[in-house]
């Protein structure tokens, strides 16, 4: 296991008053071990214990590494899985559970009184997984980087005649060959007033003239994700729709310029909509300004406007303010950043300058 990562958690569990935590999560064991499992409706758990006593609760049709620096108890379909877990917790002290623990798992456990109580503790692996080590930092920059590379690549798929899904089904091979894994989420492509819907899904709409082109794609790199967008427009743009991309990405740099540590998440969603809402378009930006992200897309955090925590260096989140006219046109303009000792770095170096493309 990862000794550090571990460490980062009991000292989250210790804040909780915890000693032991049942995690469940398969992105959330692959941070702590390397392995990954899709468990489907089987029971796949980690006992993390104070007293070093971990488990590792494996279905005999899982396939894990021979060695993963902790207990392997394995179980088959017949056998009673939560009876032997049961039989690794301490019945005299509070269990942390995932918060993806599932009913049927966790109430025969609370039924057997396998613990002295029971308390969600996801935030002790949420907010760890959300500050990012230097491993981890590392792997975002070069998803990044591809993701950079794909963007250029994908502009150039636009033509007269293509529609959306012509375009998104050959981004799968461009990600590949720059040396991507896969997605980390299926690629949004909207032309024109499609773009109005921030989650659009690619159709046979065909690209015309004036058309913003909008591209909100990632992929996954060594197990970590990127998410990116752009907007361009196909051929020409209108001195309104001009505007509205200047707002947006203005929006965008104003509050990256802002990010250090101890800026308030909330403040930053401030700093973008103000400015939005300045131009007269406040109700058009209609979602937060940002997500954690890490190995999955979207994780525990976000960048929004009830957000009250602080930032803290390690942290990599996504600024994406957007203006979307219903029937129109749609804008966002996505980064994402790293927060550093003294301020951010930007993961993303696609430009931000409107490009007409066509």
């Amino acid at each position: 296991m990862k000794q550090n990562r571990v460490d980062r958690i009991f000292a989250a569990l210790k804040d909780m008053g915890l000693t032991q935590m049942l995690i469940v999560d398969p992105m959330s064991i692959y941070y702590l071990t390397d392995v990954f499992v899709a468990p489907f409706e089987r029971f796949y758990g980690l006992l993390l214990r104070g007293d070093g006593k971990h488990a590792f609760f494996l279905n005999k049709l899982f396939t894990v590494p021979e060695e993963v620096g902790v207990e392997k108890v394995w179980y088959s379909d017949t056998d009673p899985a939560m009876e032997m877990v049961a039989k690794y917790v301490d019945k005299e002290a509070p269990l942390g559970v995932d918060k993806e623990l599932k009913a049927r798992f966790l109430l025969p456990l609370m039924e057997m009184g396998a613990a002295k109580g029971f308390v969600n503790a996801s935030l002790a692996v949420d907010e760890t997984r959300g500050v990012k080590d230097n491993e981890e930092q590392e792997k975002m920059r070069l998803s990044s980087h591809i993701n950079d590379m794909a963007m250029a690549e994908f502009k150039k798929l636009i033509h007269e005649g293509i529609t959306e899904k012509e375009a998104a089904d050959q981004m799968m091979q461009i990600y590949l060959n720059l040396g991507a894994d896969g997605f980390s989420f299926e690629p949004l492509v909207a032309f024109g007033a499609n773009a109005a819907d921030p989650h659009h899904a690619p159709d046979d709409t065909m690209v015309k003239p004036g058309d913003a082109v909008l591209f909100d794609v990632g992929c996954i790199k060594d197990g970590y994700c990127s998410d990116m967008t752009r907007t361009f427009y196909f051929k020409e743009v209108s001195e309104i729709h001009r505007h509205i991309y200047d707002t947006v990405r203005s929006a965008n740099e104003t509050a990256i310029s802002k990010i250090k540590p101890g800026v308030l998440l909330c403040e930053l969603d401030k700093t973008a909509r103000d400015l939005i809402d300045a131009e007269g378009y406040g109700p058009n930006f209609n979602h937060r300004l940002g997500h954690f992200i890490g190995l999955s897309e979207h994780e525990y955090g976000d960048v929004s406007s009830t957000n009250q925590n602080r930032a803290v260096p390690g942290m990599i989140f996504s600024i994406e303010p957007g203006i979307y006219l219903t029937g129109d046109t749609g804008v966002r303009v996505e980064d994402l950043v790293l927060v550093t000792e003294d301020g951010c770095e930007v993961l993303n170096h696609y430009s931000k300058e409107l490009e007409i493309i066509g």
